[in-house]
């Protein structure tokens, strides 16, 4: 396992901490409340392990589903039982996906097609040829780290998110009492900046910190808070000590802030991971006034969508989950008011091979098809180029359907980034590579 700094200070916080259970590098936050003007959030979702795209936006013309069902094979969803698009006739959707059917038909969600990591346009012949492409395709730790960078290899070290805060942070939250990211999925290089650090979130830990002590945990907790003043001489103890104090901090700051926060009306689903973190993004948008931000940005996360076996299985209980999660925290935003200053986007490793395996599965692939939703978003549209179905075809890069993508995951990330304020003269700070690129915003927010 490689460890960088990153991995040392995750590590030594809960050293420094007493064990505290629950407490990330940057602080194991909960929720609060209320309102602040010129105010805008992006929330990611992560679909770790690479969700397969090709089950989830389906052709539902006669033409386009022929085309599927036949080379899908034993993966291929029966086309009565698909969601149909009424914007987008000619598409469907996994049946797991009512909520997000009824979102793209109301125009509060949109797709964009075929998108993927890419330094450089390519086409399936200049990337045979060996024309730039991202390293290490089609692997799952290379691909988690280059959605989240938007470089072209995973040994940058931070990610789009982190480097907007880097950006913006002269322009907005110049009061703020936390940073302007919060991950409610551990430590993740997309919300690490140059100059700026994310804070982290324990959904439904309102207390900032827990322990498994009982009585003990008071005292324990006391004791390494004053742990903490102790002067070791060791730069890294020292950096990790100033990190785990703020963590305390920011906990204090949201204790006190919740004291006046009033329950949300919506209802987010029970038993259900990505809803508790949405929830928790929910309750923390809920209190903005009070914590001086006007910008914010979240990332969550959902997983295992590697499916090298059982997918039809497997892929229908994830996005089931998925589907309610994400219209209960639009709900929220209507409820809150913010509904058109908050933009929530799918991201994942890669899509699935079109080609099935031997195991009722497939297999890492490119390309794939991905969630916008919100206020804000022009919805009930299909945005960037679907891929030919054709192994082989014009977009395969090999022989069994890994779609070369048509769009990036650079200009994905850029039309979001200026709809939160970044500027196009800012743009090349925050993604090196989208120079390269002939548009730089996709219009559907």
């Amino acid at each position: 396992m490689r460890t960088n700094r990153r991995t040392f200070i995750n590590c030594a916080s809960l050293a420094a901490a007493g064990n505290i259970l629950g407490l990330r590098p940057f602080g194991a936050l909960n929720a609060l409340a209320q309102t602040a003007s010129d105010y805008k959030a992006l929330v990611c979702v992560f679909l770790f392990g690479g969700n397969d795209a090709n089950n989830t936006l389906i052709p539902f013309d006669t033409t386009g589903y022929g085309q599927y069902s036949s080379l899908r094979g034993d993966l291929a969803l029966a086309q009565n039982t698909l969601l149909p698009l009424t914007p987008a006739p000619n598409f469907a959707l996994h049946p797991s996906l009512p909520d997000i059917q009824t979102l793209f038909n109301i125009n509060n969600a949109a797709f964009v097609a075929n998108v993927g990591t890419l330094v450089q346009p390519l086409t399936r012949a200049q990337y045979q040829a060996g024309q730039t492409a991202p390293t290490n395709l089609f692997s799952h730790p290379d691909q988690q780290l280059e959605w989240q960078n938007a470089a072209q290899s995973a040994a940058t070290p931070t990610g789009w998110a982190g480097r907007m805060a880097d950006v913006l942070g002269s322009s907005y939250n110049q009061g703020a009492t936390i940073p302007m990211i919060t991950s409610v999925a551990g430590d993740t290089l997309f919300c690490n900046g140059i100059s700026t650090t994310p804070v982290s979130v324990s959904p439904g830990n309102l207390n900032g910190a827990s322990c498994s002590e009982g009585a003990e945990c008071s005292a324990r907790q006391l004791t390494a808070q004053a742990l903490l003043t102790l002067d070791s001489g060791i730069s890294l103890v020292q950096a990790d000590d100033s990190i785990t104090t703020n963590a305390y901090a920011y906990a204090k700051t949201l204790a006190d802030a919740v004291q006046s926060i009033t329950p949300l009306q919506t209802v987010f689903p029970a038993k259900n991971g990505l809803a508790a973190q949405l929830k928790q993004i929910a309750q923390i948008i809920q209190v903005r006034a009070a914590l001086s931000v006007q910008r914010q940005i979240f990332f969550a996360g959902i997983g295992n969508f590697d499916t090298h076996a059982d997918q039809l299985g497997l892929q229908s209980t994830l996005l089931a989950e998925i589907s309610p999660a994400l219209a209960a925290f639009y709900n929220a935003t209507v409820e809150l008011n913010v509904a058109s200053q908050v933009t929530a986007f799918t991201m994942s490793d890669f899509s699935r091979t079109f080609q099935p395996n031997s195991n009722n599965g497939s297999d890492h692939a490119w390309g794939s098809h991905h969630i916008v939703i919100g206020g804000a978003v022009k919805g009930g549209q299909i945005y960037g180029a679907y891929p030919t179905l054709a192994l082989a075809g014009p977009d395969d890069s090999g022989s069994n359907g890994r779609w070369v993508p048509t769009t990036a995951s650079s200009q994905y990330a850029a039309t979001l980034a200026q709809w939160f304020g970044v500027s196009t003269a800012e743009l090349p700070a925050v993604l090196p590579s989208i120079g390269n690129f002939a548009t730089n915003n996709l219009g559907f927010v």
